[in-house]
């Protein structure tokens, strides 16, 4: 039988969301300024031995790949690809540097400076992380869930080691942003209007709703056969009465979801704080970078609030 990636949860991450490579993306953007990108191939072999410090999204990556563990019957039910800018023999590091803090990682596509948000496709990818701004639009453009990742951000993932915690915003992450263009365009008192009158309306689908479909399958399927769970929570600047839309919305997608916070504005890094996620997305770069000082942050960069007028 074929090999074949479906039925399992696909991350796709670069090197730099998984690795702390700030040092070395400073040399290879000096590199590529100078019109040549092989003092940074040099820099990478260099330190081909030399372990890469944790990036942000490792302690999640990590933790998703505890689900690979401890069933028979099957297995093997996440996926991470490294999907990374860097040229091949740069790559070797990224492997060799999963392979000295033991992260199964097998797959990685490496494409020398060139766009590589197309391969999301083949991989059937239900999350792509990068510090690349283009990257991600690219890929929120082409239908994949994606996030800028925010590579300061604090790793909280070592206070909860057998329980994965997502946080998603709502309009223009979860579901589509039509509810936030209206409030844009018209105001608070506009915006509750529009919500309370579609209270039995489902909104459109956003960006995210593939992750979280996967993440609600895989925590369907794991039961208590894994050493971690999944717990997700919806952060939202919502109050009520337009909290309701937002959860029949979940009803109608069948998908259970474990927290949800209705702030009507307030400061969400203070109930972030508590939750303690593994990583939080947001569209809103306000949202972002008050999260990003208490948990892992990536912001999806699309919708109103990011001047897409589509």
């Amino acid at each position: 039988m074929p090999i074949t990636l479906e039925n399992k949860l696909v991350v796709a991450i670069s090197s730099r969301a998984l690795f702390d490579f700030e040092e070395e993306n400073r040399v290879y953007e000096a590199g590529v300024t100078g019109g040549d990108d092989q003092s940074y191939r040099r820099y990478q072999l260099e330190r081909l031995d030399v372990p890469a410090r944790v990036g942000v999204a490792f302690p999640l990556v990590q933790k998703l790949l505890a689900f690979n563990q401890g069933n028979e019957i099957d297995s093997h039910r996440v996926e991470v690809v490294v999907l990374s800018r860097n040229d091949p023999v740069s790559g070797m590091r990224v492997f060799r540097s999963a392979r000295q803090v033991d992260l199964k990682i097998e797959r990685g596509v490496f494409t020398r400076g060139r766009d590589p948000f197309g391969y999301l496709n083949a991989l059937g990818a239900h999350l792509f992380l990068s510090a690349n701004e283009r990257d991600v639009r690219s890929a929120l453009v082409a239908g994949f869930p994606a996030a800028r990742v925010y590579p300061d951000s604090a790793k909280t993932a070592e206070l909860h080691p057998d329980e994965i915690r997502i946080a998603f915003d709502g309009d223009a992450v979860l579901f589509s942003d039509e509810a936030e263009r209206v409030f844009q365009r018209n105001g608070l008192d506009a915006f509750q209007q529009h919500e309370t009158e579609r209270a039995a309306t489902p909104l459109p689908p956003g960006p995210f709703k593939p992750l979280l479909q996967a993440l609600h399958r895989l925590q369907r399927l794991a039961g208590h056969a894994v050493p971690v769970k999944i717990r997700t929570a919806l952060v939202t600047a919502r109050s009520a009465p337009a909290h309701e839309r937002a959860i029949r919305t979940l009803m109608d997608w069948k998908i259970d979801i474990d927290e949800a916070m209705f702030l009507g504005g307030l400061d969400k890094g203070a109930f972030l704080r508590e939750f303690e996620p593994d990583f939080f997305f947001d569209d809103q770069t306000r949202h972002c970078e008050s999260a990003a000082r208490v948990s892992p942050t990536g912001h999806v960069i699309s919708g109103i609030a990011n001047h897409d007028h589509a």
